[in-house]
């Protein structure tokens, strides 16, 4: 990598966005922080900016963005921006190199899919652009030439264990299937019944990861890993019978490929997503992440177990989506992000959760999917459909 790689970083005060900065702060002669968005975290953006001294940054809220701009130094050169409009014109800059895609939820598609269409590397670290938006999202990445590199540890894995060569198809490979690993989350082993209770103090409470309230209850409730088996059917190129879920409680593995010659190929690593991300920003070279290797020794066991569907029905719901195709994949993750914002707000029960995203799933009539117009349509109406039937009080 000869020259400085301008990145821009989407979500950059979220908990990718910050191992992100850690990686270019580890390395400041391959890297710089070209731009740096957030939705409202003006101290945590403060602290950025004096830090990496981007060129832009971008909030999505105007108020933050005023807020912003009336706290920082009056010798500061970095142009404070804010809005839609903003955040996919860093996204696609003609100086920027790489983009981090880290905007949690469905805020995040926009801007990703503005770096796609724009040639970019894209870290995806956002699921949410091709649960919402897969065709889409993939036929701009092919018509905009653009490099599109998985950063959820899980899918990383899987690219780091298929063969140089891959280019869609499993069989034409040698390989049978792959193995998604998931931890379980918190409340593994536990029955429908002793979930009734749970707070979100609990679901946020991961054993092995470090993230953000909404990707750790999604974790909880195995939505995440339901939204992570789609992602991996748009990103390699096959059918959610050809994806086993495993659940692995150490986190150590984070996923493997089964060859038709009865290898098992995995990637192993601490549960830190710098790992990932280092990948991502320097492949097909490494560089160090600040990360320590593994002591197998101390790890001593590895476990593994199916996956409790009936505890947990997001996993099923999450597959029912894909296979109804079109609009679906939308409105659950739309749903969802309802559902799970209303239990933060303790304002919906835990084992809530999927009988919610279930019946506003039952109420959608699917559309074929050939433009955004229709998937942000699809997403919008998902949440109208999420907020009424909590305000009915069905649930």
């Amino acid at each position: 990598m000869a020259s400085i790689q301008n990145i821009t970083v989407l979500g950059a005060t979220g908990s990718i966005g910050q191992n992100t900065l850690d990686v270019i702060r580890r390395h400041p002669d391959k890297y710089r922080a070209f731009a740096l968005t957030a939705s409202r975290s003006v101290e945590q953006m403060l602290a950025d900016i004096a830090e990496f001294q981007p060129r832009y940054a971008v909030m999505a809220d105007a108020q933050a963005a005023q807020q912003l701009n009336t706290q920082l130094p009056t010798d500061c050169t970095t142009e404070i921006l804010s809005g839609d409009e903003a955040l996919a014109m860093v996204a696609s800059h003609d100086d920027v190199d790489q983009v981090m895609a880290a905007i949690v939820g469905a805020a995040g598609l926009l801007p990703s899919l503005a770096a796609a269409q724009s040639g970019k590397r894209v870290l995806l670290a956002n699921k949410e652009s091709l649960v919402m938006a897969g065709p889409l999202f993939m036929q701009a990445v092919e018509q905009g030439n653009a490099e599109l590199l998985p950063i959820d540890s899980e899918h990383n894995a899987i690219f780091q264990s298929m063969p140089e060569s891959y280019s869609g198809e499993l069989s034409a490979h040698g390989i049978d299937k792959i193995l998604l690993t998931a931890s379980g989350g918190p409340f593994r082993g536990k029955s429908r019944d002793e979930l009734t209770a749970v707070t979100p103090e609990q679901a946020v409470a991961h054993p092995n990861w470090s993230m953000g309230a909404k990707i750790s209850v999604d974790s909880a409730t195995l939505m995440n890993k339901g939204l992570e088996l789609i992602e991996a059917c748009f990103l390699f190129h096959c059918a959610p019978e050809q994806v086993q879920v495993v659940v692995h409680p150490q986190s150590v593995i984070h996923s493997m490929v089964q060859y038709c010659d009865g290898s098992v190929i995995a990637q192993l690593g601490q549960p830190d997503m710098r790992t990932p991300i280092a990948y991502g920003m320097a492949w097909p070279e490494r560089i160090d992440a600040g990360v320590k290797s593994l002591d197998l020794f101390e790890i001593a066991q590895l476990d593994f177990m199916p996956p409790d569907e009936a505890s947990f029905p997001c996993l099923r719901l999450a597959k029912e989506a894909f296979a109804a195709g079109g609009t679906m994949p939308a409105v659950l993750n739309a749903a969802n992000e309802v559902a799970v914002d209303a239990f933060l707000r303790q304002e919906l029960s835990f084992i809530a959760i999927p009988d919610l995203i279930e019946q506003v799933m039952k109420r959608h009539a699917v559309q074929h999917i050939e433009q955004l117009q229709t998937v942000l349509d699809a997403d919008r109406w998902a949440r109208d459909c999420a907020q009424q039937l909590m305000t009915e009080e069905s649930l």
